[in-house]
């Protein structure tokens, strides 16, 4: 089955359905279907075909998600840009992936024209909210198509489920950003997986805070309209009283999110006036939750199961935490998900037993086919496994396992700080220092140093209005407590905000 039948098949199955709640806009699975399928005609009249890569550069709403499908419908590969991503950004993606059709807000013209004006390969820019019926210096751009428009006939493309159905360009931190090549067989492999073990079903309201650019906020669109589910999606977390209002009013039962956005939620001190009696289940990725997050969390919401989850854009989802295993295992992000085989291995690649140290490697259907036009990159990641011919997941991050297989984030590779001859693993630094009353967020990494090779400095913010502000020397003190003395901070350095990736993860980059 192909990504976009998931969601027809559950269309036919209800189509008066509520889909989707966006603002003070609901629209059902057979209005969804519809502009899916009318947008799809209109982009194959315009020249799109198999295999052609259709930017969507648009906020969280309707649009985006009737987008999505409809460059599935027609046979196109969707690539979802971020619309925080600025000009130059923007051209080199549309350059890279040679994308035939931009999709974009009006709002965001300052962005997206000067980048079509470097770049060839797009043929077509429907421009979403052009209300004021701007004339556009370039003559691709077009206006979306009315909801009243008629729908057009639409050409079977011949997709299959190893033909792409999407390009997810990752940030770039370590250079150019490389696109991250999605089969629907590994899309859909990768939802049903998720949703199986989660246990998602049609009576879920799931509220999704999260960027569609972004694979975690995309297969909430993805998983939702799978089982048949609503999805409440909201802009952002920007105004957290907006979206808790919504989710009263919604019923909410599914809550995917992230550390930053359960920062903010345990910070509110209005959160008691939004009951939320029906949520049932809570969900983190993109970064792990502290031990001390998620005490709050589960002292907050104790009737919503909540699981603690790793994955990476290259093959989406890895492992998950059963809820039953956190009062054990707090810290663990648990073991491979279902259809899928995950172990570690040491810097020759040999495979480690239960207890070791060494790189995470993924077997499965959900890894990606590689990244768009980089055979150099892409060999660094995928590299042959057990059965002639399969390609397994080097993921770059390391982890280690205790006696039964459950897996614990150590570091990145490229983050492991070398102190006093020592390995030190930043996130469980990072784990100590939330255990402070005062800290809001912190960030561990290594700088250089004459003596130590390498020294340990922490970036700290510290919760609204808290009184006594602590010293660094305060900070020092209680990680040496807490940790043995060459992994605890030499430096620590109070900041207003952390820097954040477009996902809202903490981003170390340029921090040393």
């Amino acid at each position: 089955m192909l990504l976009h039948q998931l969601f027809e098949q559950s269309a036919r199955q209800s189509p008066d359905k509520v889909a989707l709640v966006f603002e003070s806009t609901r629209r059902t699975y057979a209005q969804i279907d519809r502009s899916a399928t009318q947008l799809a005609s209109a982009l194959q009249q315009r020249g799109v075909r198999r295999g052609d890569r259709v930017a969507t550069f648009l906020d969280n709403g309707i649009e985006a998600v009737v987008s999505l499908y409809a460059a599935l419908k027609c046979g196109a590969v969707i690539m979802p840009v971020n619309p925080l991503t600025k000009r130059d950004k923007l051209t080199y993606l549309l350059n890279d992936s040679r994308a035939s059709a931009l999709i974009a807000h009006a709002a965001l013209q300052a962005e997206f024209e000067p980048a079509l004006a470097q770049n060839q390969s797009v043929h077509t820019c429907m421009v979403v909210d052009d209300s004021d019926g701007a004339s556009w210096a370039d003559a691709r751009c077009l206006p979306y198509p009315s909801e009243d428009a008629d729908v057009g006939v639409l050409n079977s493309p011949g997709t299959i489920d190893q033909d792409l159905a999407c390009i997810i360009y990752t940030s770039g931190s370590t250079g150019d950003p490389k696109g991250v090549m999605l089969t629907h067989l590994n899309m859909v492999s990768a939802a049903r997986s998720i949703s199986s073990y989660l246990g998602l079903d049609r009576d879920d309201v799931v509220v999704c805070v999260l960027p569609l650019a972004f694979d975690y906020g995309l297969y909430q669109v993805l998983m939702s309209f799978q089982v048949g589910a609503t999805l409440v999606l909201e802009r952002s977390f920007s105004f957290p009283v907006k979206v808790l209002e919504a989710m009263v009013r919604e019923r909410v039962t599914v809550f995917p999110g992230v550390p930053t956005v359960f920062s903010l939620l345990m910070n509110m001190k209005t959160l008691g006036d939004y009951p939320l009696p029906s949520l049932r289940m809570i969900t983190n990725t993109a970064a792990a939750l502290s031990e001390e997050h998620i005490r709050r969390l589960r002292g907050l919401f104790p009737h919503a199961r909540l699981y603690s989850m790793y994955g990476l854009t290259e093959c989406k989802r890895v492992t998950y935490l059963e809820p039953d295993q956190l009062d054990g295992r707090p810290t663990s992000v648990g073991r491979g998900m279902p259809n899928e085989e995950v172990w570690l291995v040491d810097e020759a690649g040999r495979r480690l037993p239960n207890g070791s140290t060494g790189e995470l490697v993924i077997r499965g259907s959900n890894v990606m086919r590689g990244y768009w036009e980089k055979p150099e990159e892409t060999a660094k990641r995928l590299k042959p496994g057990p059965i002639s011919g399969e390609m397994l997941l080097h993921s770059g991050d390391i982890f280690r396992t205790d006696t039964e297989g459950y897996l614990y984030f150590v570091a990145r590779k490229d983050d492991i700080i070398k102190s006093r001859g020592e390995k030190v693993s930043p996130r469980e630094v990072e784990n100590v220092l939330y255990g402070m009353d005062c800290v809001l967020e912190a960030a561990v990494v290594g700088v250089p140093d004459d003596i130590l090779g390498e020294a340990v400095k922490a970036f700290v913010t510290l919760k609204p209005d808290w009184q006594p502000r602590p010293s660094e020397r305060d900070v020092i003190r209680y990680c040496l407590s807490k940790l043995e003395s060459f992994m605890a901070p030499k430096y620590v350095s109070f900041v207003d905000e952390l820097p954040k990736t477009d996902t809202g993860k903490i981003k170390k980059t340029g921090l040393a």
